[in-house]
């Protein structure tokens, strides 16, 4: 029987941060092997989780010309997926089809899992992953090393108040230098 996942695919630096100190992504590792990855993990999602900075970026980006014509493939699937933002400031979206969430983190994630025919997939924000991961609600991080070093930027994890412990259940090189490391929590 296929288990309904939260899988949080991020992109990384070899610092650790997964965006530049005012925000900035201009530094990720795209190409065609990337998009081909980006296609896989998005027809195994039936749900798409932000908070709002990432949502917003993300909202700019994919239904623009400028993304059908960088990444057709990607764009249909990110536009075509439900999307769902958790946010207190945000009333309401315009890239559908989005719900904007400001309650429960925890049973909304359970109540999209349940739901869900495929998995439930978190896109970059930060501080949405570190609430499901102190929950323990994330059951595959797929961190995407880029080959840079920024220096300082957003840490991927932030706030947490205690370990997670990982084990590493895959590996896949890029040829562009990017490396994917596939962990799963250990809860043994």
């Amino acid at each position: 029987m296929f288990v309904n996942k939260v899988v949080a695919s991020e992109m990384i630096s070899l610092d650790g941060y997964f965006a530049g100190p005012d925000g900035e992504l201009d530094w990720h590792y795209v190409d065609d092997e990337f998009n081909a990855y980006a296609t896989e993990l998005l027809d195994a999602a039936s749900v798409l989780v932000f908070g709002r900075v990432t949502y917003q970026l993300m909202a700019d980006f994919w239904p623009s010309d400028q993304a059908q014509q960088v990444d057709p493939e990607t764009a249909l699937r990110m536009n075509r997926l439900p999307k769902v933002v958790f946010s207190r400031s945000m009333k309401r979206a315009e890239w559908a089809p989005t719900e904007v969430k400001s309650g429960d983190l925890g049973a909304e994630i359970d109540r999209l899992r349940q739901g869900a025919v495929g998995n439930v997939l978190v896109l970059g924000s930060g501080q949405i992953l570190s609430a499901l991961a102190e929950l323990g609600l994330v059951d595959e991080y797929r961190l995407l090393v880029n080959p840079i070093v920024l220096g300082q930027g957003r840490p991927l994890f932030s706030g947490l108040k205690s370990r997670l412990p990982m084990k590493l259940v895959r590996t896949r090189p890029f040829k562009s230098g990017l490396m994917g490391l596939f962990y799963e929590p250990d809860r043994t």
